[in-house]
């Protein structure tokens, strides 16, 4: 585990690079618009929304392994390239590099469920969120440096290599996505679609777009109040606050015996965002987030193991891979959604909006989980009841 967590670490700092990376070189290196490097970004974050349940199927069918072995070649392909291509062409390229993008997050998460007891799953998931949170962090930090102190071309070598080499170390490790005795997915024992991506799978992986919208809206929002505040320069401490409670929270998670559901866990998040908005200089902005990161890291543990529940074994690599899309999708439509407030109803608007997103996505999540409770067979275990069970399990083993 230890091992796994270092590899995949490494290269989920290059992996949360590569938007900036990509940016960095359109706007630095080609001397083009910020128009013209999102739309980079964007043919890369659609390619990787639409890969998730792609590699994670793959993952299901054919084994680590392989899909390791197509998703280095690519990226080295794409990387050893990006200097040379034209626009149009990177556009195609990072289209391709997204869709085919080394899956360091889902397999982790694959890995962890194969790897623990019940009893020790919340306690890892915490620890993978936290590892999210520390790269999201360091990567766009350390290639926002490069750019400063080198060429964008020779960062952007750099990212590749780093994924690369992670990809290429972590089909060295292959640690297993299946525990002993689970059923093997090129068996008949495959479960139909129909029958896990029920009405709680949705409402979790609803929750999974909800959470990574609100802090992608939030995100923007801290600039929006910096920049009106005439202080943008100190975004980095607001950031780094953020990431560092974030990381507290997602710690303290790790530690309960009796988790709360993952839309009441949602529910407290977008309701401790609403007000940050009130925040009008840096400092006090610092103070005004530290609920939002607290609750940042349990919301995205408690999504994760949800999902690693829900999902029998042979499908669970499919079903992180869904995860991933959501979350992606959240990121993607988080900050133009926050935009909008922004320019509507200034910063403080930016924040209510992110905050209102994730109250309704834990509505509709709280919904969805109720009312398939009550009509019977609708994919998977109760989630509520799931996590009291595994409460009750774990306390009575202490």
């Amino acid at each position: 585990m230890a091992a796994l967590l270092v590899v995949t670490f490494l290269a989920r700092i290059a992996i949360t690079s590569v938007v900036t990376a990509l940016t960095m070189y359109v706007v630095v290196g080609l001397d083009l618009s910020y128009a013209a490097a999102g739309g980079a970004a964007a043919a890369l974050t659609v390619g990787l929304a639409l890969g998730g349940p792609l590699l994670g199927r793959m993952l299901d069918r054919r084994g680590l392994r392989a899909v390791l072995l197509v998703t280095v070649a690519v990226q080295a392909v794409f990387w050893l390239s990006v200097t040379v291509l034209t626009y149009e062409a990177l556009l195609g390229a990072a289209f391709a590099a997204g869709l085919l993008m080394v899956p360091a997050q889902p397999v982790t998460r694959q890995a962890i469920a194969a790897m623990t007891t019940a009893q020790q799953r919340r306690t890892a998931f915490a620890l993978e969120s936290v590892q999210g949170e520390l790269s999201y962090m360091v990567g766009p930090a350390v290639v926002i440096l490069g750019v400063a102190l080198m060429s964008p071309g020779v960062v952007i070598e750099v990212v590749g290599a780093a994924i690369v080499t992670g990809g290429a170390v972590l089909a060295l490790l292959d640690p297993p996505l299946r525990a002993v005795g689970d059923v093997d997915s090129t068996s008949s024992g495959r479960s139909p679609r129909r029958e896990w991506l029920g009405a709680r799978m949705v409402a979790v992986l609803l929750m999974a777009f909800g959470t990574t919208t609100l802090l992608s809206g939030v995100d923007l929002a801290v600039i929006a109040t910096l920049e009106e505040a005439g202080q943008v320069s100190r975004a980095a401490v607001v950031v780094a606050a953020l990431g560092m409670t974030s990381v507290v929270g997602g710690l303290v998670y790790g530690r309960l015996s009796m988790a709360p559901p993952v839309w009441l866990l949602l529910g407290l998040l977008g309701l401790t965002t609403i007000p940050v908005g009130l925040a009008r200089d840096w400092l006090w902005l610092c103070v005004a987030v530290v609920g939002t990161g607290f609750l940042a890291a349990p919301t995205l543990s408690a999504v994760t193991e949800a999902v690693s529940r829900l999902a029998p074994a042979a499908v669970r690599g499919e079903a992180t891979g869904l995860q991933s899309s959501a979350q992606s999708a959240g990121f993607a439509l988080g900050a133009p959604i926050a935009g909008g407030a922004l320019d509507a109803f200034a910063p403080a608007g930016g924040f209510a909006v992110a905050g209102l997103a994730g109250c309704a996505a834990a509505l509709t999540g709280w919904l969805l989980t109720r009312r398939s409770s009550r009509g019977g067979p609708s994919g998977g275990p109760d989630i509520e009841a799931a996590d009291r069970g595994t409460s009750v399990r774990r306390h009575g083993r202490c």
